[in-house]
């Protein structure tokens, strides 16, 4: 059985036991997590929400908080001999996925 979650603004496809990274979120590292925007569960028999399915839910446990690769940002302005270069790491959380309860 596979589900396809949203979180942080972009969608997971997950199985039980799967670890995914994800938009950090407010918890406690080893703390479990209910996550209920549920838009597809998978399997033998398919469910499509409209958008999200109504009782379907994902307990995860949060394993670390962290943060994903640097990405650089370089802005040149022409003939004015400008330049500017900025870098960025985004915060993450890694999750293990416990059960899915459709």
């Amino acid at each position: 059985m596979y589900a396809i979650i949203e979180t942080g603004g972009k969608q997971f496809r997950i199985e039980e036991g799967s670890k995914i990274v994800v938009e950090k979120l407010a918890a406690e590292a080893g703390s479990e997590i209910s996550l209920d925007r549920v838009l597809m569960l998978g399997g033998d028999e398919c469910k499509v929400g409209t958008p999200y399915l109504a009782g379907a839910t994902v307990t995860a446990e949060v394993v670390e908080h962290g943060r994903g690769p640097k990405i650089k940002v370089f802005k040149r302005w022409r003939r004015n001999d400008s330049r500017k270069l900025r870098g960025h790491r985004q915060e993450c959380t890694t999750l293990i996925v416990k059960s899915i309860n459709g």
